[in-house]
């Protein structure tokens, strides 16, 4: 049984062999009819590929053909342009080229018309150096013979000299020496004679006309002038509105008045005049400090110890920044340039300050303008004068060395801030404390006498109450620990301040004993002076 179950196994296996060969054989068959299908219809596909390629070819081959025939045809019309401009260049270029050929030998030709002309003046010049040279040795031969002459002559002079003078000699009884020597003194006593006389002519002579000269010169030059008389007063009056302002002027128990006494060294004299308050101090600006702040505080309505201290440093700023401005206003309005500002300053105090009642700034100013005139009528520099003029009184106002005259003071300031060497020597010799050494001087001199000698211009007495008033100042002031003093009530009490740290309570009564016998022993002043020395204490602190 197992045979036969072998067996069966077999031939089904044996079956699906044979079966499998005859699908496989079937299968083969049935791909290979379709490929050949494909290769057929693939081989009709490329007949017609290439039926269309042939067809293409052909047409692009006329296309081509169509256009290489039209590239031949443009190129050969282009081939006609261009050879046509190649040759229209070169008739262009052969025709510039003649031209510039035809400029050329136009040069050329001038250029030899040129050198011939210089070849025919050449040639004459040279003809004309011959002729002159053979000019010049012909008149060098003559000269020659000339001189041979003339040292022939000369000789036959020299001894016919030497004849005469021995033949003279000998009838003069004198040698040639001799002779020689009393012809020069008889010339020269009588040259002597007649200088002495011509000189004292032209001195006599000289003389008149330089004193007509000089009335001409200075009655033109004060007619070029007009200013009217200046009188200054040691006092300015504060108008108010009321009479009840006066009251707080003065303050609890004067404590108002005297601080601000203090602090401008001005005296307050508050009386029974109407509406008024007389301010009295011999120093303009002290004055104007105090009546400007008595000003400020009456229309403030604050007035009080603190406040006025406060303003019057305020006001004393002010009038500082005033000086400087008219000081430059002051040198604009007369055409000078290029000075120290320090310079600057002190001409604009001259405002505040007077010469025997005569403004000093406006006496600086005239004596400027004057000396102006004179320089420029004596043909000298008008604007270095001029400058001369305005600082010429300059020592008067600097508070350097007060020791010194104040023209060799004014002197040392304008060297100290370099000014020129003859404006400083016309500064230092207008009053003849030094030599005067240049015309510039003189001119000063002269014109400041002019200034201040017109009728009306100055008053001897206020100058010399100034003047006293300041010595009392500086005596005190000379004593160490002294800050700050005022002469007050026309010289008749001196207030002393001095600084709290310097001087006790104790030294105040010795300081103040001690300046009254320096007054008494050194100043002359009438009546009777009031030495008050005031020491204060200040304790200050800030809450913050």
């Amino acid at each position: 049984m197992q045979i036969s179950i072998y067996l069966f196994s077999l031939l089904i296996l044996l079956a699906l062999i044979i079966g499998g060969g005859i699908v496989w054989v079937v299968v083969m068959r049935l791909h290979k009819q379709r490929a050949e299908r494909i290769l057929q219809e693939a081989q009709e596909s490329a007949d017609k590929v290439i039926l269309e390629a042939h067809k293409t070819k052909k047409k692009e081959l006329r296309e081509a053909d169509s256009i290489l025939e039209k590239a031949q045809q443009d190129a050969e019309i282009l081939k006609q342009q261009k050879m046509i401009e190649a040759k229209e260049y070169a008739l262009q270029l052969k025709g510039e080229l003649e031209e510039r050929l035809a400029d050329r030998t136009a040069q050329v030709q001038s250029r030899e018309t040129t050198l011939q002309q210089l070849e025919q003046t050449l040639t004459a010049r040279t003809k004309q150096l011959e002729d002159a040279s053979s000019d010049l040795e012909h008149e060098r031969k003559q000269m020659a013979q000339q001189e041979q002459l003339v040292a022939q002559k000369q000789e036959e002079l020299n001894a016919a000299i030497l004849s005469q003078q021995a033949k003279l000699e000998e009838i003069g009884g004198l040698s040639a020496t001799q002779a020689r020597e009393q012809l020069i003194e008889s010339l020269r006593l009588e040259a002597r004679d007649q200088a002495a006389a011509y000189t004292a002519e032209v001195i006599e002579e000289a003389k008149m006309n330089a004193s007509q000269e000089a009335r001409r010169l200075i009655v033109a030059t004060i007619q070029r002038i007009a200013t009217e008389t200046s009188v200054e007063n040691s006092v300015s009056v504060f108008h108010i509105d009321n009479d009840e302002v006066k009251g707080r002027i003065i303050g609890r128990e004067g404590r108002n008045i005297r601080a601000l006494e203090a602090a401008t060294g001005v005296e307050i004299i508050v009386d029974d005049t109407p509406e008024a308050i007389v301010l009295s101090a011999f120093d303009p600006v002290r004055r104007e400090v105090a009546r400007l702040a008595l000003h400020q505080l009456v229309q403030d309505g604050r007035i009080h110890p603190a406040r006025i201290e406060e303003v019057v440093d305020r006001v004393s700023k002010q009038i500082e920044e005033e000086i400087i401005e008219t000081g430059k206003r002051t040198i604009i309005d007369l055409g000078i340039h290029g000075m120290h500002p320090e310079l600057v300053r002190l001409v604009g105090k001259m405002k505040y300050r007077s010469s025997y009642g005569q403004n000093l700034l406006q006496h600086a100013r005239e004596t400027a303008n004057l000396c102006a005139t004179m320089a420029s009528e004596l043909g000298l520099n008008a604007k270095k004068a001029r400058r001369a003029g305005l600082l010429h009184d300059i020592g008067k106002v600097s508070d350097e060395e007060p020791e010194l005259p104040h023209a060799i003071l004014g002197m040392k300031l304008c060297e100290k801030y370099k000014e020129k060497p003859d404006i400083c020597n016309a500064v230092g010799a207008h009053h003849e404390e030094i030599e005067m050494e240049t015309l510039l001087a003189p001119i000063v001199q002269i014109c400041d006498s002019i200034s201040g000698a017109r009728p009306g211009a100055r008053h001897e007495i206020v100058e010399a109450y100034i003047k006293r008033l300041k010595d009392l100042e500086q005596l005190a002031l000379s004593y160490p620990g002294v800050v700050k003093t005022y002469a007050i009530q026309a010289g008749r009490e001196l207030r002393v301040i001095v600084g709290a740290e310097e001087i006790d309570d104790q030294a105040t009564e010795t300081l103040s004993a001690d300046i009254a016998h320096k007054i008494q022993t050194e100043m002359t002043y009438p009546g009777q002076v009031k030495i008050t020395v005031i020491r204060e204490t200040r304790a200050v602190s800030y809450a913050k």
